[in-house]
């Protein structure tokens, strides 16, 4: 990961941005091909949409730099969920993709332990 005094004192979008990246290339890693990154509709906004074998993963990447504001994935709440499943469901649709099995996944980034979690199915 990238040097951590650095990234401490970016801007929040930035260090998100940074997370980001850092989820794509381990989904890459792990055999996952990236649909696309930050789809935005009226609905809200998914992260990152990959494929892996005949999934399509909805992703949601929550990044921290310390343990002040608890785990990562305590940020997807609710609202998130109902925000991040419509924007789902609109994207398939669009897309006219069928037949598909669909996962929604988290994944935490500490930017502090150089760590990620990846948590599948999370909601």
């Amino acid at each position: 990961m990238k040097n951590y005094k650095i990234i401490k004192n970016l801007d929040n979008v930035k260090k998100g941005k940074i997370g980001e990246e850092i989820a794509r290339r381990y989904l890459v890693s792990i055999g996952m091909t990236i649909l696309c990154s930050n789809y935005r509709t009226k609905f809200g906004e998914i992260d990152i949409i990959a494929k892996l074998d005949n999934k399509i993963v909805f992703v949601e990447v929550k990044s921290r730099i310390s343990k002040d504001y608890g785990l990562a994935c305590e940020a997807v709440d609710n609202k998130k969920i109902s925000k991040i499943t419509s924007v789902a469901k609109y994207y398939l649709l669009v897309n006219n993709l069928k037949n598909y099995e669909i996962r929604f996944d988290v994944v935490e980034v500490y930017f502090y332990e150089e760590k990620i979690n990846h948590i599948q199915n999370a909601f």
